[in-house]
């Protein structure tokens, strides 16, 4: 679906609905919107909300110029054209916020469930070289073979930088659940699967489409959007339906503020160049996220992530059994 401005400028009422108005069946690419084989930005391309190019020139202050919004005979006033542009570019900003966050999500989860499940593999395996290399060199004797016995050793227990004391501290909400748990007195809630279930991602994106804070014209309302917004973010990273579930029921029982309708074309045009930046700032997270260790791993499995974590589970315990049988032949 294109959504750039130009479409949403030119076309005139009930030629097309507003892809927010589309009812769920004709929307597309939901699953691709949260698919990490090809990266957040393919996802985007695939999703209800158009590629990236287009929410480039949806936000795009350039593309609306008061040639392309001036008066013409037997048409609506300038203003309520552009007022069409900004809410196409909202929308369309919105659905590549969503996409970013539950690659994020995926990302963030996964990261801690192969620390969980597999860091005692890999200690095991750290374990096992450092007893090998001292069997090799109690064996030999060489001088070469106890300097790689020491290293191995020294490899064992490493001593923890700065960055990795405090790294479990940190998180995209400031904590990462272990420290919020610490400080709110409530157990900690690891993710028990790196991609949530397909009922947690439809109501994660149905709240994110409604409660967006970006949907907010003043600042109270925005802030109670961005409270209420990273409340459905930790719920969707555990993959909580219940707890979604409340939410969209508090939201919907919530107070609705009155709609403004924004009249000066000064206004628009400024709102035109914060989603503009508020895009640029979203494709940099992106690129980051597609660019780091764990992303890289996530596209080698876009069908099912939590299968790569129980395959590279099956191949650490086959390294295991190996280093185990070559101790027992040192030892011997």
């Amino acid at each position: 679906m294109d959504v750039s401005v130009d479409q949403g400028v030119n076309e005139g009422p009930g030629d097309e609905r507003p892809e927010a108005e589309q009812p769920e069946a004709d929307r597309s690419g939901d699953r691709a919107s949260v698919d990490p084989s090809a990266g957040v930005q393919e996802a985007v391309a695939s999703d209800a909300a158009g590629p990236q190019a287009d929410v480039r020139e949806a936000v795009d202050p350039e593309a609306v110029s008061p040639q392309t919004v001036g008066p013409q005979v037997g048409e609506e006033r300038p203003e309520a054209r552009l007022e069409q542009a900004v809410r196409v570019a909202e929308q369309a900003l919105i659905e590549f916020e969503i996409a970013v966050e539950t690659f994020r999500v995926e990302v963030e989860n996964f990261s801690r469930l192969h620390h969980q499940k597999l860091g005692p593999m890999y200690a095991r395996l750290d374990e096992l070289d450092a007893l090998i290399a001292e069997a090799r060199a109690a064996r030999t004797g060489d001088p070469e073979d106890l300097r790689r016995a020491q290293e191995a050793r020294a490899a064992v227990l490493p001593m923890p930088g700065v960055d990795e004391l405090f790294n479990d501290w940190i998180d995209t909400d400031g904590l990462s659940p272990e420290a919020a748990a610490m400080l709110t007195d409530r157990p900690v809630q690891p993710p028990k699967r790196v991609r949530p279930g397909e009922e947690a991602r439809r109501l994660y994106r149905e709240l994110a489409r409604k409660a967006h804070p970006d949907l907010a014209r003043e600042e109270d309302e925005r802030k109670r959007r961005e409270e209420f917004i990273t409340r459905v973010n930790a719920a969707y990273a555990r993959g909580d339906e219940a707890l979604l579930r409340e939410l969209s029921a508090e939201w919907e029982a919530g107070p609705v503020p009155a709609e403004e309708r924004l009249s000066e074309s000064e206004e628009l045009y400024a709102r035109l160049e914060w989603l503009a930046e508020r895009k640029d700032m979203l494709s940099a997270v992106a690129r980051e996220l597609e660019e780091s260790a764990i992303g890289a791993m996530l596209r080698m499995a876009p069908d099912d992530p939590d299968r790569l974590l129980e395959e590279i589970a099956e191949q650490l315990l086959a390294q295991v059994s190996e280093r185990e049988n070559e101790l027992a032949g040192l030892v011997q």
